[in-house]
């Protein structure tokens, strides 16, 4: 796009956001950009190439991506005014192998032939699943589920009646997991898609916990949809719901586990629409119920404990803007017990802290920790791909050969 295109651009979207009323950082917040990252697009500084990025924007601005911008369905080539193509995503496989039914054949000629002494065999790649999610390895998550969700829906229609229930649960289990990567790949339609098989799936299984785990990755992705009203519904019915089975002093660790997650998931609601009192409300209660437990668990892959919950209130923190009182939190925090994805997490989340502070220093150390943890994650993740190009604004010319090194791999200026 040339420098006259990007200002035009600019003005279209400067003039779009004030017909919906709405100031720079108001805008900013309903897309996960920062104001900076906003100011710049409408003076023609910072170019939007990315169609997936185009597409966020006009739904920040309520407007169809065409009014937008109306070559972004154009064919032409890249450097002629045309917009590129979104990058190929980790999880494209995965994403084709849900974009249909992956049993006609035994829909159309029902019978019963799975085989038992395949059951063992499922229940390790299920666990298999999990750890390349929480590992951030997609492109090998995707290769993984190409195999394995069609075995699974063919396997519950196919084995027999006493097994059905644990082929269930074992599928509601691997569409919760790829709901979780569709999220953190920005893949929100997918991760949607992917919840509510979950949610039917557990269902069938009798697991009524199970039904509850689907709801909290709904709500992810939701939030990832920028649907807050429907993200705040889902949890809050799910946590009405539940709450109250989990007041007796023996309620089970796991149930409790999934009330705290869906604490959590609603203080995420909140944070991303700058109700700072109802996030710090619902941190409270998920402290409370951590507490009760007194333990780090993962039930249901949820990883859900006391310190948990306060790597969650550093992100919820920075979230809305309070970087001091992320950092006072993270100080006494130790995750060595954790997944190496929250690990990532919590570090990808004091970059971002320190960038608010424009400490370039501690926000790159942090961000380069972080990345060498679980590199698909801050490649992948929006907030640290936007701490990342924060940091590079920032520096202007004088970013050092490891910032621009760390921009060029998680792709930050192609934005």
């Amino acid at each position: 796009m040339s420098s006259e295109g990007r200002r035009a651009f600019g003005a279209r979207v400067a003039e779009l956001r004030r017909q919906r009323d709405l100031t720079q950082s108001e805008l900013a917040a309903a897309i996960g950009r920062t104001a900076s990252w906003v100011s710049q697009v409408e003076r023609g500084v910072q170019p939007v190439n990315r169609l997936d990025v185009l597409r966020l924007l006009a739904d920040g601005l309520g407007v169809p991506l065409q009014v937008l911008q109306p070559e972004a369905l154009s064919t032409a080539t890249p450097g002629a005014g045309a917009v590129e193509e979104a990058v190929p995503n980790d999880l494209d496989q995965a994403r084709l192998v849900i974009s249909g039914h992956s049993a006609l054949d035994v829909i159309l000629d029902p019978r019963e032939d799975f085989r038992t002494d395949l059951l063992p065999g499922l229940r390790d790649e299920v666990e298999r699943v999990w750890d390349l999610t929480h590992g951030d390895r997609f492109a090998e998550l995707s290769k993984a589920l190409g195999l394995l969700l069609p075995r699974l829906e063919r396997a519950s229609r196919t084995a027999s009646e006493e097994l059905r229930q644990e082929l269930h649960r074992l599928l509601a289990r691997t569409y919760q997991a790829l709901a979780a990567a569709f999220v953190r790949q920005g893949e929100a339609d997918a991760a949607w898609l992917a919840a509510d098989r979950a949610i039917r799936a557990a269902e069938l299984a009798g697991d009524r916990l199970g039904v509850f785990v689907g709801v909290f990755r709904l709500v992810h992705a939701f939030v990832r949809l920028q649907r807050l009203d429907q993200a705040e519904h889902a949890a809050a019915t799910a946590l009405n719901t539940l709450v109250t089975h989990a007041e007796g002093e023996s309620t089970a660790e796991e149930e409790l586990s999934v009330v705290g997650s869906l604490h959590l998931a609603l203080a995420l609601v909140h944070a991303r629409s700058g109700d700072r009192s109802a996030a710090r409300e619902q941190i409270g209660k998920a402290r409370m119920v951590a507490a009760r437990i007194g333990v780090e668990r993962n039930d249901f892959n949820l990883e859900f404990g006391p310190t948990n919950v306060e790597v969650q209130a550093v992100s919820t923190a920075v979230d809305l803007g309070d970087a001091g009182e992320a950092l006072d939190i993270a100080e006494d925090l130790d995750v060595s017990e954790l997944s190496g994805e929250r690990q990532a997490r919590l570090l990808m989340d004091l970059g971002r802290a320190h960038v608010q502070r424009r400490q370039l220093g501690d926000a790159l150390a942090h961000l380069l920790k972080a990345e060498a943890i679980a590199p698909d994650l801050v490649r992948s993740h929006i907030a640290a791909r936007g701490a990342v190009r924060e940091l590079m604004l920032m520096a202007g010319r004088s970013a050092s050969s490891e910032l621009r090194g760390l921009a060029e791999r998680s792709d930050a200026m192609g934005w």
